[in-house]
């Protein structure tokens, strides 16, 4: 087939068939076409229809000539019929080739640079490809072999281009008409088809501004919105997301209300970041004390009381409590409220009792563990991040349910104050979302300190026989029972969507089971936005923070302008010993989506800092496009490696390569030194060879 399509493209220039498409050839022979056609009306137009088809199907020049000539010919209705049918048809099959010869190859080659394109397609396809042949600047072949590319239907891809080429073909067919009047094709560039064509370019914007005012009108129909409102913004929730929208809300002046059912500061305060940090400095101080030797001390022992350092962990959130605390954000102009929100409206929501007017709402409700439905697991009432800050006691044998972050940073935690954990993974490793060998490092140092790490084990059923519990799991089809005293939850977070409205409103819920937003964090209803945990993708403190901006300021200014919110640079970090951070690809993200990269690592087994620390291990991991020292994405694995991640991050939010970063000074000696010896290991990867052999040259030379 290709070789087929390719030869007839090649005898198409090599015979020289193209004068036959030119405008002057066509008025040479325009008085002998016009008596043909008179002469065999029918026979002349299914000969035109073919060679508009083939030209178009070809993707080669003579669409635009062949145009006007049809107007020309046979007129403006039936010329619009013939090639409106023909370009369509044409349009088809240069579609099909392109999907049929080039798709495969293309998206296994380029797939992550085409996958935001494809998921486009998927969504909004005929309004882009609408767009696209509204607007005449645009090759339409270009256009054609492009969206072969993609995932669009080809039925659809039909009837939108004989749709959306129709209003083009009748201007053309129109100028084409005047043939006899114009000398060239910049005649055909008159005012009216200036006018003409800039109408054609802005319908598609005005046409989906038309469709979104009807489609949002439709919705808020079934409310009455009220003749004025006492507050510009109610937020709900007043976790990290919720703090950061209010705070956004008061410093500009509006008038916001902030309603939280439970404590002020939301998970990360409460039960998330700060305590599990609390608790693992406590933890990380334990197993110092167990390396003394290391470090020339003979002997070094430490007594404690696991109650003890459940206290300090909530001395910790009481220290910190003050700076999400009601009374700080009153003082900042934020009105708060304790009570369970209701959205009532888009416009009303309820809070014990009293209904509060509002222009805008922000959804932050935050999420929850999730308990998978293992039978028996509910009944044994399982700890879970939530929940596991009341313990005083010391379990002697945990089970941790999933390896996840939050899972391998509190087995690591209870393992070290002396409970024996046993963690429990249904995937072939812990922390899946890191490279392999990531993994790797971070299990060999779990069975270094005695926690036992069942991967590819499922959990099946929980047990109890005679006052003794036990969890089933299942691996390689056999089943075998891990005895506990305890059991640790952490197989994820879901989102609180339910019991505050949602669903009387029908704002939908996305696959992922989070608020379903657009780019500006809008939901179903325009006034209405989620950020945070609720609405994904990602569950972190500060990424909830970050949407919050978005939220807040498109909640107050949408009107005059709307911000998409951004994603391109988001660093995650895991807190074990030793300690995971990344931002943007690793090896096997870039793999899947196929993006094209080079590998760089650094060992920090090397770094005089790290030695000197008795940490002398982990890895700086890299990865660069090709050739070129733009960041693609970093992986640090080691001591403090949340903290190196930084400079990485910096760099990659602007645009910064690495030869920046080699050119930088760092302390010395810092664990930050790390980040340039790793851009020193790609440097040396890329030192000009051939410029350096005659350096060596002019150097013998300058020594004889």
């Amino acid at each position: 087939m290709l070789a087929a399509i390719v030869a007839l493209i090649a005898a198409f220039f090599a015979l020289d068939l193209a004068h036959y498409f030119s405008l002057d050839y066509f008025k040479s022979q325009q008085a002998a076409i016009d008596a043909f056609y008179q002469a065999n009306p029918l026979k002349t137009a299914a000969l035109f229809f073919a060679a508009y088809v083939a030209v178009t199907g070809l993707s080669v020049p003579g669409a635009a000539i062949m145009t006007l000539a049809a107007g020309a010919i046979f007129g403006l209705l039936w010329g619009t019929v013939i090639v409106s049918f023909a370009s369509s048809l044409g349009a088809t099959f240069a579609f099909l080739t392109s999907r049929f010869v080039l798709r495969n190859a293309i998206q296994t080659r380029f797939g992550g640079k085409l996958a935001a394109i494809n998921a486009g397609v998927a969504k909004d396809g005929p309004f882009y490809l609408l767009t696209l042949r509204l607007v005449p600047a645009f090759p339409f072949f270009v256009i054609n072999l492009v969206m072969g590319l993609t995932p669009l239907r080809t039925w659809t891809f039909y009837w939108v281009s004989q749709i959306g080429m129709l209003a083009g073909t009748i201007v053309y067919v129109n100028a084409g008409t005047e043939i006899a009047k114009i000398e060239s094709l910049r005649g055909i560039l008159s005012p009216g088809l200036i006018i003409s064509f800039t109408l054609l370019g802005i319908f598609p914007l005005i046409a989906k501004w038309i469709v979104n005012i009807i489609k949002v009108r439709k919705e808020y129909a079934k409310w009455n919105k009220p003749a004025s409102f006492d507050r510009n913004l109610v937020v709900i929730g007043a976790g990290s997301a919720g703090l950061v929208t209010a705070y956004i809300a008061a410093a500009v002046k509006a008038r916001v209300t902030l309603i939280e059912k439970h404590k002020m500061g939301g998970d990360c305060l409460n039960t998330g970041c700060v305590p599990s940090k609390a608790l693992i400095r406590s933890a990380r101080l334990l197993s110092h004390i167990k390396r003394a030797p290391e470090f020339g001390i003979r002997s070094a022992s430490a007594e404690f009381d696991f109650a003890d350092v459940m206290e300090r962990v909530q001395r910790i959130i009481n220290t910190v409590a003050p700076h999400d605390s009601s009374e700080r954000y009153r003082q900042l102009g934020v009105e708060c409220i304790t009570g369970d929100a209701k959205i009532t409206s888009p416009w009303t929501v309820t809070v014990n009792g009293k209904t509060l007017t509002t222009r805008s709402i922000v959804i932050a409700a935050g999420a929850r563990p999730f308990i998978p439905p293992v039978p028996g697991l509910k009944e044994i009432n399982p700890l879970t991040s939530d929940t596991l800050w009341s313990l005083r006691k010391l379990p002697r044998r945990l089970v941790v349910l999933g390896g996840g972050p939050i899972g391998c940073e509190l087995a690591q935690c209870f393992a070290r104050f002396g409970s024996e954990v046993t963690q429990v993974e249904m995937l072939p490793r812990i922390l899946i979302r890191e490279d392999p060998e990531v993994s790797r490092m971070v299990i060999e140092r779990f069975e270094a300190e005695g926690i036992k790490v069942l991967v590819n084990h499922k959990a099946k059923q929980v047990l109890v026989e005679n006052g003794e519990k036990f969890l089933v799991v299942e691996s390689v089809g056999r089943e075998s029972r891990i005895a506990f005293d305890e059991l640790l939850c952490a197989v994820g977070r879901v989102a609180n969507t339910s019991g505050y409205g949602l669903e009387e409103l029908g704002i939908p819920v996305s696959k992922t089971r989070t608020v379903e937003t657009n780019e500006y964090l809008q939901t179903l209803y325009p006034n209405i936005y989620a950020c945070g945990d609720v609405a994904g993708p990602f569950q972190f403190t500060h990424t909830a923070a970050h949407q919050a901006w978005y939220a807040a300021v498109n909640a107050l200014f949408g009107g005059i302008r709307k911000f998409k919110a951004d994603y391109s640079v988001i660093p995650w970090a895991t807190f074990t010993d030793p300690e995971v951070a990344r931002v943007g690809l690793n090896e096997q993200d870039a793999r899947q989506r196929g993006i094209a990269y080079e590998a760089t690592t650094y060992c920090m087994d090397d770094l005089d800092r790290a030695i000197t620390d008795g940490e002398a291990h982990g890895v700086v991991k890299l990865l660069t496009v090709p050739g070129k020292d733009k960041i693609l994405g970093a992986t640090i694995v080691g001591e403090h490696a949340g903290d190196l991640l930084a400079e990485y991050v910096t760099a990659m939010r602007h645009g910064l390569g690495l030869n920046k970063i080699l050119g930088t000074i760092h302390t010395y000696p810092t664990l930050a030194e790390a980040n340039k010896y790793a851009a020193g290991v790609w440097k040396r990867a890329h030192k000009p060879e051939k410029l350096l052999q005659w350096v060596e040259r002019y150097h013998a030379w300058m020594r004889a």
